[in-house]
């Protein structure tokens, strides 16, 4: 399904740096190539596939933008199935500007997002999870992230998903013979053998959504919100945990209104930690919005990290929030314990606790600890993620949870001896969702959101 016309985009990340990159896709890349690159080689005639060459990029008058290298990539083996080539230039937005200008008047034209990944698809190179592994690694907050998606990349969950659906379509081809010729269906449709091999898929995509379930904090990064009353020094803790200054600290309470997000990695787990405006009446309409904030960031949060000013112990404010959000995402942080005596009784309300003062930094190793232990385990124990681990994506996620209802509901209505010919509209139904999974059947709007949601140049 080679494109008739060329595209080209920066693939490199925009902004100044020492290299930038330019990517050109299409029947014409290589005649443009030739058309704008001298070599520093006074012997070059023409590019050897696959090998980088040192010269210069001319514009439309034939002077020198740039000293770089360049590859030719001819054929069908390149990343987007059709002819390839790059420029490595200085990674100056005023240069790349300039030779995507010099490429543009050459006749190419601008890329779409996701369009190189978009014609890779296109043309056979990889399927539609290979695709999306592309955004997934671009966007994973930490190594395991990268992990997870790296086995997509290399195809694994693809080919897990075409095995699965293969076994379908054999129950399937069963399943059509039995209709057409009724005497021979204890022959060629086993009810006991039926069952098996629709419990072993319904058993497989089960196995594929609980590794959805257990890495999405690895993958995602997991939402830790402070939150407390005024002064309990949540935001002396933000700034412990992140080991700089990032929130404002004060005597003066209140001073923490909207809130602060940033992201770290307590080993490998990446976290999004906000700092939230501390929680108590107030006649101040915008302290009310942050407050009113931070009670809805709590309910979506991962973990809560209760802040408790220890000189003055659990209030109402806390125990309002401690019966709305639920105990288990609770985890008290006792602060100021270097301020009360070591014999004072703690209200924990059932919620985890440690111990800690965010002024002086002790207990924050502990902290952390119990911060990863505890979401970890609040998303099923999950491990930290190995190479090879099948984790499907959200729209993936979805389409394994219809083929799962498909195949309960087959099951049921094959245990009420439902006849095979409606038998057979489940069954079509679930092989259709996971032939979306791997863009066998995806409807376009589908592929189009998932390739707008690409960076230029990828």
């Amino acid at each position: 399904m080679t494109q008739n016309d060329t595209i080209a985009a920066i693939a490199t990340a925009m902004g100044q740096g020492g290299i930038g990159i330019i990517r050109i896709s299409g029947v014409e890349a290589g005649t443009i190539l030739r058309k704008l690159f001298r070599s520093s080689n006074t012997s070059f005639t023409d590019f050897r596939p696959w090998v980088l060459h040192h010269g210069h990029i001319l514009d439309a008058k034939g002077e020198d933008l740039d000293d770089v290298l360049v590859v030719h990539m001819p054929g069908t083996k390149t990343f987007t199935g059709e002819e390839c080539a790059e420029i490595h230039c200085h990674g100056g937005p005023a240069i790349l500007s300039s030779v995507l200008e010099a490429i543009f008047a050459l006749d190419a034209r601008p890329a779409d997002c996701g369009e190189f990944s978009k014609r890779a698809f296109l043309n056979g190179r990889m399927d539609l999870t290979q695709v999306e592994a592309i955004a997934e690694m671009i966007a994973a907050p930490a190594r395991e992230g990268v992990r997870l998606a790296q086995a997509k990349l290399d195809g694994l969950l693809g080919q897990r998903i075409v095995e699965l659906r293969a076994r379908l379509e054999l129950v399937r081809m069963k399943l059509c013979v039995a209709v057409d010729f009724p005497e021979e269906d204890l022959e060629c449709l086993d009810p006991q053998e039926f069952k098996n091999d629709i419990s072993f898929v319904l058993e497989a995509i089960r196995t594929l959504l609980g590794n959805f379930t257990r890495a999405r904090c690895w993958r995602d990064g997991a939402l830790v919100v402070l939150a407390g009353q005024v002064n309990a020094g949540k935001s002396s803790l933000m700034n412990g945990l992140l080991g700089r200054k990032r929130a404002i600290v004060t005597e003066i309470p209140g001073t923490t209104r909207d809130f602060l997000e940033e992201h770290l990695t307590f080993d490998g787990l990446p976290i999004r930690l906000v700092d939230t405006a501390g929680l108590r009446e107030t006649g101040d309409i915008v302290e009310q919005e942050g407050v009113r904030l931070s009670r809805d960031l709590s309910s979506q949060a991962d973990l809560v990290l209760l802040v408790v000013d220890a000189t003055r112990g659990l209030g109402s404010h806390e125990r309002e929030l401690i019966a709305s959000v639920g105990a288990e995402k609770i985890l008290l942080v006792w602060n100021k314990v270097d301020l009360v005596d070591e014999s004072q009784d703690i209200e924990t309300e059932d919620c985890s606790i440690v111990q800690i003062s965010a002024k002086h930094g002790d207990g924050l190793d502990m902290l952390v600890k119990a911060i990863r232990s505890n979401i970890l385990s609040r998303n099923g124990d999950a491990k930290e993620p190995e190479a090879g681990d099948l984790v499907p994506n959200l729209r993936q996620s979805h389409a394994l949870e219809q083929s799962v209802t498909e195949l309960e509901g087959l099951l049921e209505d094959h245990a009420m001896q439902i006849p095979y010919d409606l038998l057979g509209v489940r069954l079509e139904t679930a092989c259709s969702i996971l032939s979306e999974i791997t863009g066998e059947t995806t409807p376009n709007e589908i592929l189009n959101k998932i390739f707008e949601s690409f960076c230029i140049g990828k």
